[in-house]
């Protein structure tokens, strides 16, 4: 998951997840800082224990959470505002497989919830300061859709980079006069699909089946990173020079496979040259258009 941070008043708010598609997690942590620097971990806990607390973090595993365990959490629910009762995010989560609350060790450690909850509790802690979180939550969000739509228009352009080399290379070596139209767009597929293969691990039909889309639309390599559809331009020189070479196809995608894991694996060890990669890439778009 991504780690970014906002900005309340001051207060400076750890969040990580995808914040454009509604499935990101707040650091409860940071936000109990707000009314205890040095015990944030009890002001979660103090919050847990209530009544109304119990009810909403039950009825939003049930609507969000299909392994939720209804008969611990009317434990739970039944037990809560009692004197003697607490309750820990560890303790919830374990008992209930909840996925409304984690907690993470290390680094970004702490414990997080999705924004729906996180907003119930900043409203607990303070509905002034829950203002502040949803505001510059606001901002982030923007700022996360702006950026991913440059990195849309990025993906774009790789994706086209190579497309031509690709397939002249299968219609000079793979398709004859003899062929079909239907036969002669088949072959076309089924070259994308090595390259998916080798990327990807799947054909492009087997991710819309997983996924449960009807239709072309949209694709596997919609959703590829940035680093993803580099390789991607890098397989498809490649395979047009083994389509070139006659290489048989089953040999084509073990050697386009290798050539994918190594070349990714290298790209996650070198993040610096790959955002310059983007950059210019992003310039060199503006300078065209």
């Amino acid at each position: 998951m991504k780690n970014m941070k906002i900005d309340a008043n001051g207060t400076e708010i750890r969040v990580m997840g995808d914040v454009v598609n509604e499935d990101a997690y707040i650091s409860l942590t940071d936000i109990a800082k707000y009314k205890n620097p040095d015990n944030a971990f009890i002001v979660v806990a103090n919050w847990m224990r209530n009544h109304s607390t119990i009810s909403f973090l039950g009825l939003w595993e049930q609507i969000h959470n299909p392994n939720f365990k209804p008969i611990e959490f009317d434990r739970f629910k039944a037990e809560s505002g009692d004197n003697a009762f607490t309750l820990t995010p560890q303790q919830w989560i374990k008992a209930t497989d909840a996925i409304g609350i984690v907690s993470k060790s290390g680094r970004y450690g702490g414990t997080y919830a999705h924004t729906d909850i996180a907003f119930e509790f900043a409203s607990w802690i303070s509905p002034e300061f829950k203002l502040y979180i949803i505001k510059d939550y606001q901002r982030l969000k923007k700022d996360e859709a702006d950026r991913l739509a440059i990195g849309w228009d990025v993906k774009r352009e790789l994706s086209k980079i190579n497309y031509r080399i690709h397939t002249d290379a299968v219609k000079e070596f793979l398709i004859t006069p003899t062929l079909s139209p239907q036969e002669m767009a088949y072959t076309y597929a089924s070259e994308a699909d090595i390259l998916n293969m080798a990327l990807f691990g799947k054909t492009a039909a087997q991710w819309r089946s997983e996924k449960e889309i009807k239709g072309k639309t949209p694709n596997i390599r919609d959703f590829a990173s940035a680093e993803e559809l580099v390789v991607l331009i890098n397989l498809e020189d490649t395979n047009a020079d083994l389509i070139r070479q006659e290489v048989p196809k089953i040999e084509r995608l073990k050697i386009l496979r290798e050539k994918a894991y190594r070349q990714l694996e290298l790209l996650k060890k070198n993040q610096d040259t790959i955002e310059v990669l983007k950059k210019n890439l992003i310039e060199g778009t503006e300078v065209g258009n």
